[in-house]
C-alpha cells in the first residue's frame, strides 16, 4: 500500500496525540479510537487494510496497540509519520505516569494517597484475570479444531501459568520453548532443528542479575518492549521478581501500585516499566526505561512495516504464536497469583472479590474498576483503617 503523501505531519501529530491523551482503556480502546480516525472519520484506510495491520500488529512481541499505533501512521507519512504518531501517541500518559509516579512512590505519602494505592492494587489480580479472558477466544480459534491441537494449547496455558507464579526470571524462555515446541511439531522436525538460537536464550534470561544500576535497567526494559508475548501483562511477572526480588528497587505493594498506575494513565499498558524505572533512577530512570522499552516497537515497524503480510503467511511464525500465544494467556492468569501474593492488608482481599464481580459479573470497565477500588481504599484510610 502506498504512502498518503496529502496527510501532513501535523495532522497526524494532532491526531495520534488527541488518542494518546483520551486512550483510557487499554488495547481495545485505542484499537477502536485508531479504527474510528483512520477507517470511518477520515478514510485513510479500508477496513480490510486496518484489520491487516492489527493482525500484522499482534504478530510481533511488545505493545501490540503501540505498534498498531504506529504502522498506521507509518502507513500515511513513512518513517517520520511512524516517529512523530508513535510519540504523540506514548508522551501525554508517559507525562501523566512520571507525575503520579512521584506522587505515589514519594518517601512519605498522605494517607489517603496510601489508601488509594492500596485500594486500586487490591483490584489489580482482578484485571490481570480480565485481561487473559480477553485474550482466549482468538488464541483457541488459531489453535486448530483437532483434540490434540486442543490438548497441546491447553498444555501451553498451563506451563504459562506454572512459570509466571515459579520461574520469575525465566518466564520469557518458557515462552519461546512453547512456541518452538509448536513449530517443531507442526513441521516435523526434529529437536536438532532448534538452531543455535536456543543455546543463547538460557543465557540471556538469566545473566540480568549481573548487571547493576541503569543496565540492568535497561535489560529489564528490553524484555518488557522485545521479549513479552500477548502484551504488557505477561511481563508482569519477570518484571516484578527483578524489581522486587533481584534489585530492590521497590516494594510488593509498589510494585502493585506500578501496575494499577499504567492501567488508569491513558496509553499503553507498558507504561508500567516507567514506574519501575523511577523508582530505581527518578525521572531519568523512567524515561530511560520507556524509551528502552518501546524502541522495538518502532524499530519493528519502520524496518519491517513492507513485510508484515509476508510475516502473515508464514507457517512457522503462524505455529510459533500458537504456542507462544496461549502460555501467554497462561502467563498473564498466573501473574494473577503472584500480585495477590503482595497484598499487605486482608481488606485488600475483598476489594479483589469486589473487582472480580465488577469487571466478570457486571461485565464494567478496567478503569473504573481500579477508581472505585482507589475510592474505597481512600475512604477507609480516612477513618482509619491501616493502609
Amino acid at each position: 500500500m502506498g504512502l498518503r503523501s496529502e496527510v501532513s505531519l501535523a495532522t497526524v501529530v494532532r491526531e495520534w496525540g488527541r488518542i494518546g491523551c483520551i486512550g483510557f482503556g487499554g488495547p481495545p480502546t485505542h484499537i477502536a479510537l485508531l479504527r474510528r480516525l483512520c477507517v470511518d472519520e477520515r478514510h485513510w484506510m479500508s477496513a480490510a487494510e486496518f484489520e491487516d495491520g492489527v493482525a500484522g500488529a499482534n504478530l510481533l512481541p511488545g505493545p501490540s496497540s503501540t505498534q498498531l499505533a504506529i504502522l498506521c501512521a507509518w502507513r500515511l507519512r513513512g518513517a517520520a509519520g511512524a516517529v512523530l504518531g508513535g510519540l504523540c501517541f506514548i508522551v501525554p500518559g508517559l507525562a501523566a505516569i512520571l507525575c503520579l509516579s512521584a506522587v505515589f512512590l514519594a518517601p512519605h505519602p498522605a494517607r489517603w494517597i496510601l489508601g488509594a494505592a492500596s485500594g486500586a492494587g487490591g483490584a489489580v489480580p482482578a484485571v490481570a484475570l480480565k485481561a487473559a479472558s480477553g485474550l482466549v477466544p482468538a488464541s483457541r480459534a488459531r489453535a486448530g479444531t483437532m483434540r490434540s491441537q486442543h490438548l497441546r494449547w491447553a498444555l501451553y496455558v498451563a506451563l504459562g501459568g506454572v512459570a509466571a507464579t515459579t520461574v520469575g526470571p525465566y518466564l520469557v524462555l518458557v515462552l519461546v520453548l512453547c512456541g518452538l515446541a509448536e513449530v517443531l511439531i507442526r513441521s516435523n522436525r526434529g529437536p536438532g532443528h532448534r538452531g543455535p538460537a536456543m543455546a543463547i536464550l538460557p543465557v540471556m534470561a538469566g545473566h540480568v542479575a549481573v548487571l547493576g544500576g541503569l543496565g540492568a535497567l535497561a535489560w529489564v526494559a528490553f524484555k518488557v518492549g522485545a521479549l513479552s508475548y500477548g502484551g504488557g501483562f505477561v511481563i508482569v511477572p519477570l518484571m516484578q521478581h527483578d524489581a522486587v526480588t533481584t534489585f530492590h528497587w521497590m516494594t510488593g505493594g509498589q510494585f502493585l501500585n506500578a501496575v494499577a498506575l499504567g492501567q488508569v494513565t491513558p496509553g499503553p499498558v507498558v507504561q508500567t516499566v516507567a514506574v519501575v524505572g523511577y523508582a530505581a533512577a527518578g525521572i531519568g530512570g523512567g524515561l530511560l526505561a520507556a524509551f528502552v522499552a518501546f524502541a522495538p516497537s518502532f524499530l519493528f515497524v519502520v524496518f519491517g512495516g513492507r513485510r508484515f503480510d509476508q510475516l502473515r503467511g508464514d507457517v512457522r511464525v503462524q505455529s510459533f504464536l500458537s504456542g507462544a500465544g496461549p502460555a501467554a494467556i497462561g502467563a498473564i492468569a498466573g501473574s494473577a497469583v503472584s500480585l495477590g501474593l503482595t497484598f499487605g492488608h486482608l481488606w485488600q482481599i475483598p476489594v479483589l472479590g469486589g473487582a472480580l464481580l465488577w469487571l466478570f459479573a457486571a461485565r464494567r470497565g478496567v478503569v473504573s474498576a481500579l477508581l472505585v477500588a482507589g475510592f474505597v481504599g481512600v475512604a477507609l484510610a480516612l477513618v482509619g483503617v491501616p493502609v
